[in-house]
């Protein structure tokens, strides 16, 4: 070996192979090539396997019947006896008196009262104001005792009332009282409730009961 001359091999394994950069851009382009068929594959999947958009839900709510005859005019002008209301759903006031059965067993007054449709349909409400809210309470405990006996059936039909039912009276989310609403046997339906020191007994065809409560505004 000449003296001072520089060792060959050092070319060989500092250097990068000839042939390696063409097969690199060769594996390059078959990747590419790869990315670029799976995305056109899975947009080709979606077009033939459109997603169904969930159904849209769409909540009905029909206007609450007003009634088509003219209330008659309440006699009575005490503060509880002008509170109550002269319609309720489609039915009118048609009459109104004292009730002396109520006053006798404690009321400080009381009043019975019909609403007619104008047609055969009436409600027949008996309204009441005690003295204090623990006498309201004990008094409308007397007329749901009363109440026929109905028990919840197992299976009712798709459109049948949810009854009996009951459960408390909300003012502004405190309770103030309890209601009952039963079916009275004979295609009526009866509801009782009791607010602050005010007692009611609602009567009102059967389809209507559920719906003559919750419209009644005391």
């Amino acid at each position: 070996m000449t003296q001072g001359a520089a060792p060959q091999h050092g070319r060989e394994t500092a250097g990068r192979p000839a042939w390696l950069l063409p097969v690199a851009l060769s594996a390059i382009v078959v990747i590419v090539a790869g990315v670029v068929v799976a995305i056109v594959t899975n947009r080709t999947g979606d077009s033939a396997a459109p997603v169904t958009p969930d159904p849209i839900t769409t909540t009905v709510v029909l206007p609450v019947p007003t009634p088509t005859v003219t209330p008659v005019a309440r006699q009575a002008t005490s503060a509880f006896a002008t509170a109550l209301p002269t319609a309720v759903l489609q039915y009118a006031l048609a009459t109104s008196e004292a009730d002396a059965e109520w006053v006798t067993a404690g009321a400080l007054e009381a009043w019975s009262e019909t609403y007619s449709d104008g047609g055969t349909g009436t409600l027949a409400v008996r309204s009441s104001q005690w003295e204090a809210p623990a006498e309201a309470t004990a008094f409308a405990a007397t007329l749901v005792a009363a109440l026929p006996a109905t028990a919840p059936q197992a299976s009712p039909a798709p459109d049948a009332l949810a009854l009996p039912a009951s459960g408390d009276v909300l003012a502004a989310g405190t309770p103030v009282g309890t209601y009952t609403v039963v079916d009275g046997g004979d295609g009526t339906g009866i509801a009782v409730w009791s607010n602050g020191t005010a007692v009611f007994r609602l009567v009102a065809p059967l389809a209507d009961v559920l719906d003559a409560y919750a419209q009644f505004p005391l």
